[in-house]
């Protein structure tokens, strides 16, 4: 097996990993990057294809680096997947793309990561994903008809991937509602699970061009976070709530034909059953039900019940260990583009300090963490 050693690896080559790897870079510190990807970026090409940002291209923007394109614009996924590629290139990031780390453990005072046919020796890891890695269907999802065509939103691309007939989309939150919007164009379709509520404006609208920098600036990044009381109260909520509409309102389903109805519960004779005991006689089920975490690659004593037990993302039990991308790691804004940065400088700070080396370089635009 291919043994490397180095100072700090990064898991994760998206745009917290790449956070991370800026300010590491900045400090002068050595570190490598790996990502199971093939291309930087291809966590967002993966996605299916009508997909845009919420956020226009002013909020997308990496540290010292902003987003091509008129700033008030959505850019699709493939562009944002592109400057992901283009920051690692300009910022000179090493990251290995296609290695996929499938243990990480401790080896006396460091840890060892494996991927298949090399390991990594680190005296200090970060975990630069988000808490959404592995794709999840109830149990019963194994007991539907097998002539019903089942997939997950992590595998939808387009409407030409379903049959003929009828779809229940499964989870009533963007992913679900943006996918049952476009696929009314060439389906009926059934959107099950409780109304999230929605945002009072869209995204594009001049109303969101004063609404959405106070919101994300101040509520998400300053206010919402573990050094407030108002965000320590919300935080457990957020963490277990599904977040509301933003693009697709419940107003534009009502008019695409898209028809709400209760939680799926179940399986009965092969169909799927709602909460109100209806079965729905249909060629397809979309699954937008969520994702794990996916951490059971990690073979620490570091998660609690819902989480990985960490301080703005430190593991205290576990020196050397940090986590970046989480859901409110820190903040509301933790798991957004424009957030992540202001958790990697801090952890990279974190690193440099348990490392022995000096502060950052001078030059870091501040501007953007503050």
């Amino acid at each position: 097996m291919d043994e490397q050693r180095v100072e700090t690896l990064v898991i994760g080559g998206g745009q917290a990993g790449l956070a991370v790897g800026y300010h590491l870079a900045r400090r002068g510190l050595p570190f490598l990057i790996v990502d199971a990807n093939e291309r930087i970026g291809d966590a967002w090409r993966k996605r299916w294809d009508s997909l845009r940002l919420f956020t226009p291209n002013r909020f997308n923007g990496m540290p010292g680096m902003a987003l091509p394109g008129p700033r008030w614009a959505l850019p699709t996924k493939d562009e944002f997947a592109d400057y992901l590629e283009s920051y690692a290139e300009r910022n000179e990031l090493p990251v290995w793309t296609g290695v996929e780390v499938e243990r990480l453990a401790r080896n006396g005072d460091r840890f060892m990561a494996t991927a298949r046919d090399r390991s990594f020796e680190a005296d200090n890891v970060v975990i630069a994903m988000s808490s959404w890695q592995r794709a999840r269907v109830p149990d019963f999802a194994g007991d539907l008809d097998p002539s019903i065509n089942q997939l997950h939103v992590a595998d939808y691309r387009n409407p030409r991937q379903l049959r003929n007939g009828d779809v229940l989309v499964v989870g009533a939150g963007n992913s679900g509602a943006e996918v049952s919007s476009e696929l009314s164009a060439t389906h009926r379709v059934w959107l099950s699970g409780p109304d999230t509520g929605h945002l009072p404006f869209r995204p594009e609208s001049r109303v969101a061009r004063v609404l959405m920098p106070f919101i994300g600036r101040v509520i998400f990044h300053r206010v919402l976070t573990t050094s407030t009381p108002i965000g320590r109260k919300a935080r457990p909520r957020m963490l277990a709530k599904g977040e509301p509409l933003i693009r697709v309102k419940p107003k534009d389903l009502a008019s695409a034909g898209v028809q709400r109805v209760p939680r799926t519960t179940g399986v009965q004779e092969g169909l799927p059953q709602l909460e109100d005991g209806r079965r729905l006689d249909v060629a397809n089920v979309v699954w937008c039900s969520g994702f794990h975490p996916g951490f059971s690659w990690i073979d620490l004593p570091v998660f609690g019940p819902i989480e990985p037990t960490h301080d703005r993302g430190v593991v205290a039990s576990q020196p050397g260990l940090y986590f970046v991308g989480l859901k409110f790691l820190y903040s509301k804004s933790s798991e957004q583009i424009h957030g992540v940065g202001r958790d990697a400088e801090r952890i990279a700070g974190h690193i440099a300090r348990r490392s022995g080396h000096p502060r950052s370089s001078p030059g870091i635009d501040e501007r953007m963490h503050a």
